[in-house]
């Protein structure tokens, strides 16, 4: 094997946001043919890193380098130029776009006359699209389409740069010399993540090199050579994967020893708080029946596409159903109303924190004060001493890392933007909590601590819903797992019953082996 050549240089840079010191003092070197591991706590520096080899932040001092040469990225239009492609950690389409005018986006294919040649356009989609193992209409608008699909077009696009044909054997050969991918399988089923890592092995063996950003240690250890560990905004180490165990990456990632990432607390649980009466939707779930009591986390687990977050949308409110029944303490609620659920004490975390969660233009003391602006009023009027007081509040609690509350939360990491969600709602003093995917694009220290507040609240006799796709955490946090698949059913599993296998039989529709 030819020695490795380092494509892209990371010497020195420091990066600051007013008194937030994001970056001190980074460096560290991508090679020709090798996947390298970005890890460290969500506030580490990593998406500050990402974004200046992206183009999106200059560095305040320090260098990039491509190839040897100092570089100056003055836009991610010269980042592109450069040859380096990036996959972010939240998807970023044009959701009134088609899903092949965004692959398309700055680099449309033309007729003669200089106009879109959308045939092409489409054509050249599909093509991304069988690469990767899936089919995505690439004339269906970006609007609607699940997390896992929408992360599915910003591979795509980012494999969209300009190719040209090799005569000799008659492959596409990306000119992507540079692939970054933050957080790219956080919302992928096991399947898709094989198909995602079969296409970087398959670039990297081309001699691309792979910066990989992952809080999933086993995907680290399975696709990647070497390893670059932050904490706080400074490097800690570059080591090869090989040499180190998953214990030593996490002592280093967070500067102590981790105690338990699942630390469930034994509770007797209480009352029904909510029911689920046969809730059916056409063509999205049917029959969905289940229970939670107070102090109780009740799980939903499955497959992608299995309709668990479609069926808690449908619960608290924010799509309709055609028939069933949602009770709280035995009240019927009224489809299609969040309202009403709100009144009621139910309150939801969604997936997408950063569409449905979060206006990431408001400040961070506004997002966790929207629910409860009208009882923090005086007179019609918010003031914002009392808002300010209030965010503090829950912001220590759940001890988010931020400059200032008057900050826009969108400055915030993914974790801390996470928290903000969980603070927003958790203000409201709810009954029910329902989280999706509580943990997702979180790190592991960040994990243990949402994983212990949740234990707490349910310590506290709160109803809790966890949806996760992540089966450790199902499995260390729940009290009873409902399984989904295809949108029915599949399996309700005690904590004591549910293993690894049955969760995944279950979600297959496969009888567990005797």
């Amino acid at each position: 094997m030819a020695e490795a050549i380092a494509l892209l240089e990371v010497h020195d840079v420091t990066k600051s946001f007013g008194a937030v010191a994001a970056v001190q003092g980074v460096s560290f070197p991508l090679y020709s043919g090798e996947a390298h591991a970005l890890v460290g706590e969500n506030g580490a520096g990593k998406s500050t890193i990402v974004k200046m080899l992206a183009g999106v932040h200059r560095p305040d001092t320090g260098t990039l380098r491509v190839n040897g040469a100092d570089v100056d990225f003055a836009g991610p239009a010269d980042a592109k130029a450069a040859g380096i492609a990036v996959i972010y950690q939240e998807p970023t389409l044009f959701p009134d776009l088609s899903v092949a005018e965004n692959i398309a986006m700055g680099n449309q294919p033309l007729t003669r006359l200089r106009q879109i040649d959308r045939k092409a356009m489409h054509a050249n989609a599909d093509r991304l699209f069988a690469r990767l193992g899936v089919h995505i209409d690439p004339t269906r608008p970006a609007r609607g389409l699940s997390i896992a699909d929408q992360q599915l077009v910003e591979i795509a696009k980012a494999l969209n740069l300009p190719a040209a044909e090799n005569p000799r054997n008659n492959q596409m050969t990306s000119e992507a010399r540079v692939l970054i991918m933050d957080e790219p399988t956080a919302a992928l089923s096991g399947v898709e993540v094989e198909r995602l890592f079969a296409v970087v092995r398959s670039l990297r063996d081309e001699g691309a090199a792979i910066l990989f950003i992952s809080h999933r240690f086993e995907e680290i250890t399975e696709l990647c050579e070497r390893v670059t560990i932050m904490r706080d905004g400074k490097h800690v180490a570059t080591e090869l994967v090989a040499d180190l165990t998953v214990d030593d990456m996490i002592r280093r990632m967070v500067g102590r020893d981790l105690s338990a990432l699942f630390p469930k607390q034994d509770v007797t649980p209480g009352e029904v708080m909510l029911s689920v009466e046969n809730l059916s939707r056409e063509g999205i779930f049917r029959d969905i029946s289940f229970e939670v009591r107070a102090g109780e986390i009740v799980a939903l687990a499955g497959l992608v596409g299995a309709g668990r977050s479609e069926v808690m949308q449908a619960v608290f409110g924010v799509d309709p159903y055609d028939s069933g029944a949602v009770k709280i303490r035995g009240k019927r609620l009224k489809p299609g109303n969040p309202r009403a659920a709100m009144a009621a004490g139910m309150a939801l975390v969604p997936e997408d924190r950063r569409q449905q969660g979060l206006i990431m233009d408001l400040s961070i003391e506004r997002n966790i004060t929207l629910p409860r602006a009208r009882k923090l009023a005086r007179l019609g009027l918010l003031f914002g001493g009392a808002e300010k007081r209030a965010a503090a509040t829950w912001a220590e609690k759940l001890q988010t890392k931020l400059g200032k509350l008057s900050d826009a939360v969108g400055t915030l990491s993914g974790g801390n933007q996470q928290k903000v969600v969980l603070a927003k709602w958790l203000a409201t003093a709810p009954q029910l909590l329902i989280v999706d995917e509580p943990t997702r694009g979180i790190d592991v220290g960040t994990k243990a601590e949402v994983h212990r507040l949740m234990s707490s609240l349910a310590a506290d006799g709160l109803a809790v819903v966890m949806v996760s796709s992540e089966l450790p955490e199902v499995l260390g946090m729940a009290d009873r797992i409902v399984v989904l698949r295809e949108g029915r059913v599949a399996a309700t599993l005690t904590r004591a019953e549910a293993t690894e296998e049955s969760v995944m039989y279950a979600a297959m529709g496969q009888e567990v082996a005797a």
